[in-house]
């Protein structure tokens, strides 16, 4: 008796040992040339590298899904339509990301929606301290907008919420007490749909979400015109291609009531084969390899820009909260200003060498609030929506043509 026993247990044991090697070795990750990991350029790889070296949210609703850093400010890094298969549409800078490194003047470490304060330049600068010259070598990205992480709050599958209290001080040397509540919300189908206000095809793919940015003055003292004002900026980061096209429309009108089209001087004159002017519609190159940004003043700015990618049919649309007849908006130029509040309420960014070497490439679409003239205890907020679509161009062309009032065609044959 024991000796069957003993033959029984070791062949039990065996047998577990052997299913668990054979398991173990036909394992799809393991195979010798195989792989089970995503591909580079899809959610699902960029979901599990930034899980690597940091915490990420991820929020979703079916295949629509993002990820979210809290030590990036709470910033949106990328997001897809398709799950973890799906094309993802964020541009991220791997290499730094995985240095784990904080480097000089700006961690471009990418990210589809940002938060950010301006202004950048002028007398009212906080990238610039007090007496230094306007340029490259002495401009710096404040910490707290660059390297602190954001608190999170609260989030569920949807949402998520962050705040964060600090000061900083602007070129002039006021000193600024503010309080930041930043929220991300997955837009549902019907949400999104009634901001479009048009109904989509079902063969297209769809992602869309909203950053609602608040900011409070903690202090004790005002935020005037004499002592300067900050504003919330908010910036997406987003993958080039040759075949990509950045759209924004403008108001029509003459340049007596509503100012020049457009400011195409930040880092010299955006050269024409760049930067076409439609009618009533802006197109700027979002190839990455030309080192350019325009600007739309906020009466000819609309609450709308985006972009298309013709090789991934790609659309994304834009859409920001802007306060009708406010025109006080801070003045970023890198100078100092006869008007520190005639800036932009719209910016589009081209990434391009700079002395051989460039942070992306990328390109950028961003919106800014109003200057923020608040008194103690007064609040601000300012949202940004991202929408992702993408498809049949003939469904794409019916967007393009209600909401930017250009067909896929004319985007397509701009450049």
């Amino acid at each position: 008796m024991s000796y069957k026993i003993l033959l029984k247990k070791p062949s039990i044991f065996l047998a577990f040992i052997t299913i668990a090697v054979l398991s173990f070795s036909c394992s799809p990750k393991l195979r010798k040339g195989k792989t089970e990991l995503p591909e580079k350029g899809t959610f699902g790889y960029d979901l599990n590298f930034l899980s690597k070296h940091q915490e990420t949210i991820l929020l979703k609703d079916g295949d629509a899904q993002l990820l979210i850093c809290p030590a990036y400010q709470g910033r949106v890094m990328t997001s897809t339509a398709n799950g973890g298969s799906g094309l993802s549409y964020g541009w991220l800078n791997y290499k730094l990301i995985e240095s784990g490194k904080i480097v000089d003047k700006i961690n471009a470490v990418g990210g589809e929606d940002r938060f950010w304060l301006g202004p950048e330049g002028g007398q009212f600068s906080i990238f610039f301290k007090k007496g230094d010259p306007f340029n490259l070598d002495t401009w710096q990205t404040p910490s707290v907008i660059d390297t602190e992480p954001f608190d999170l709050v609260s989030k569920n599958e949807k949402y998520a919420l962050f705040e964060k209290d600090f000061s900083i001080e602007n070129y002039s040397g006021k000193e600024f007490n503010l309080k930041v509540e930043r929220s991300i919300a997955l837009l549902s189908d019907q949400e999104f749909h009634g901001i479009l206000a048009i109904n989509l095809a079902e063969n297209l793919s769809t992602v869309a979400y909203r950053s609602t940015n608040k900011i409070t003055n903690s202090g004790t003292t005002p935020w005037t015109k004499e002592t300067g004002a900050l504003s919330v900026w908010i910036l997406g980061m987003f993958n080039p291609s040759p075949a990509t096209t950045i759209i924004i429309p403008f108001k029509k009108g003459p340049e007596t009531e509503l100012g020049q089209i457009v400011n195409d001087t930040y880092f010299g004159k955006v050269p024409e084969d760049r930067l076409i002017v439609g009618d009533g519609i802006l197109y700027f190159n979002g190839d990455g390899q030309y080192r350019s940004k325009i600007g739309l003043n906020p009466k000819r700015a609309l609450p709308v820009m985006g972009s298309y990618d013709e090789g991934n049919k790609l659309l994304t649309i834009i859409q920001y909260s802007k306060p009708e007849g406010v025109t006080d908006y801070v003045n970023s130029m890198w100078e100092l200003q006869d008007e520190p509040f005639a800036g932009d309420a719209v910016n589009s960014y081209n990434d391009g060498p700079v002395d051989g070497n460039a942070l992306g490439p990328f390109y950028e679409l961003e919106s800014s609030s109003p200057a923020a003239f608040l008194e103690a205890g007064q609040s601000m907020e300012h949202q940004h929506t991202t929408i992702h679509i993408r498809g049949d161009e003939q469904e794409l062309d019916k967007i393009t043509q209600k909401i930017f009032g250009v067909s896929i065609d004319q985007i397509k044959e701009a450049f």
